[in-house]
């Protein structure tokens, strides 16, 4: 959920940052008391929605920050691979699959070789863990989609050599959104190989000044989720790429409350089959969402109205927010058996690997 690095959308780069930092210490405190308790005796969720920082990676992004003056998130900077492990062992996480957070500017503003070296620093580190922790991790692979040629070689990468488990892709890049026909290559790929691809979502170059009193996170980052499933809707890449599966964070950010507008204007079209061949409302329904810092009863009840209980994985947003959200799902009134859907069903049906031995 990270921000364009202009110095006129300085703002943007700060938000998330400094929304957090306020609400880690209360976040940290909710981690330990009563779900460590139960969940020393049963990890059974799983989480499809956890980052990485590898070394390399951290570092450009400390710079990055260091560089605007933007203030470091400190559960951020003392982030893990042990420590990330012990939480979830304290609160009944039986893997994390593991991605990239949203990276600040484009790739760091560091250019298309960067952006790669970056990409492939993520999957090997993230194969790493998979690899040292058996059963622990799954692994999103991350793409640079700065150039297409560059971009299927790291596809082949990530399922033919580390055999991730789906792709990470942001929800955009450089202002063009994923339903941009600069990515149709790599959609037909990633269709060929049945793939499931997390999306996350971040501050579009556009709208980091789109301030009413907030930071821009709170509300650019759910609305580019709703942009770029919107651009993936309307360009027809959702009825072309059926065997895709897709995860979108944070409860398909602002889509439960905008999927009535976008099928007033266009669920009557003529063409409403080239692009959806199932409606809207049919087509939205067809995707997955996470239910990372998005587990109050509003957002639920919204969420389970447009989707069934099938298509919602349980997601933490880890380090920005605590791994014990499940406990709000609990208070809700779901009955137990979608409630085991959502927090482990789901995402061994998407990811079969995952299924406890």
């Amino acid at each position: 959920m990270l921000f364009h690095s202009c110095l006129e959308c300085a703002p943007a780069a700060t938000s998330r940052r400094q929304f957090l930092a306020g609400a880690s210490a209360a976040a940290a405190a909710t981690m330990l008391p009563a779900p460590a308790v139960r969940a020393q005796g049963a990890k059974t969720l799983i989480d499809t929605h956890s980052h990485i920082y590898p070394p390399q990676y951290m570092k450009m992004q400390q710079e990055y920050e260091d560089a605007r003056k933007i203030p470091r998130y400190p559960a951020v900077d003392s982030w893990s691979v042990s420590k990330l492990v012990e939480l979830m062992d304290q609160n009944g996480v039986r893997t994390s699959v593991l991605s990239y957070a949203s990276t600040p500017g484009l790739w760091f503003d560091a250019g298309p070789e960067a952006a790669h070296k970056a990409a492939t620093e993520g999957q090997e580190f993230a194969a790493k863990m998979r690899q040292d922790h058996p059963g622990r991790f799954g692994v999103f692979a991350p793409l640079s989609m700065m150039n297409v040629d560059v971009t299927l070689k790291e596809i082949e990468h990530a399922f033919d050599a580390i055999k991730a488990d789906g792709i990470n892709l942001q929800s955009n890049y450089g202002d063009k959104w994923l339903g941009d026909p600069m990515y149709k290559p790599v959609l037909e790929e990633l269709n060929r190989r049945k793939a499931v691809i997390y999306v996350h979502p971040l501050v579009a170059a556009c709208c980091g000044r789109l301030s009413v009193g907030t930071f821009p996170a709170v509300i650019e980052v759910p609305h580019d989720t709703t942009r770029t499933v919107t651009s993936l809707l309307l360009s027809g890449s959702f009825a072309r790429y059926r065997d895709i599966k897709w995860i979108f964070s944070h409860a398909g950010g602002t889509i439960p409350l905008m999927a009535g507008r976008i099928d007033a204007f266009y669920g009557k079209r003529p063409n409403l089959k080239e692009f959806a061949p199932e409606g809207i409302f049919g087509e939205l329904a067809r995707l997955h969402y996470d239910t990372a810092n998005a587990t109050s009863a509003p957002t639920m009840a919204a969420l389970l109205k447009l989707v069934p209980v099938s298509q919602v994985t349980y997601g933490t947003d880890y380090p920005y927010f605590p791994h014990n959200q499940n406990q709000d799902l609990h208070k809700l009134g779901i009955a137990a058996a979608d409630i085991a859907a959502i927090e482990h069903g789901n995402a061994e049906r998407l990811i079969p690997r995952l299924k406890a031995g």
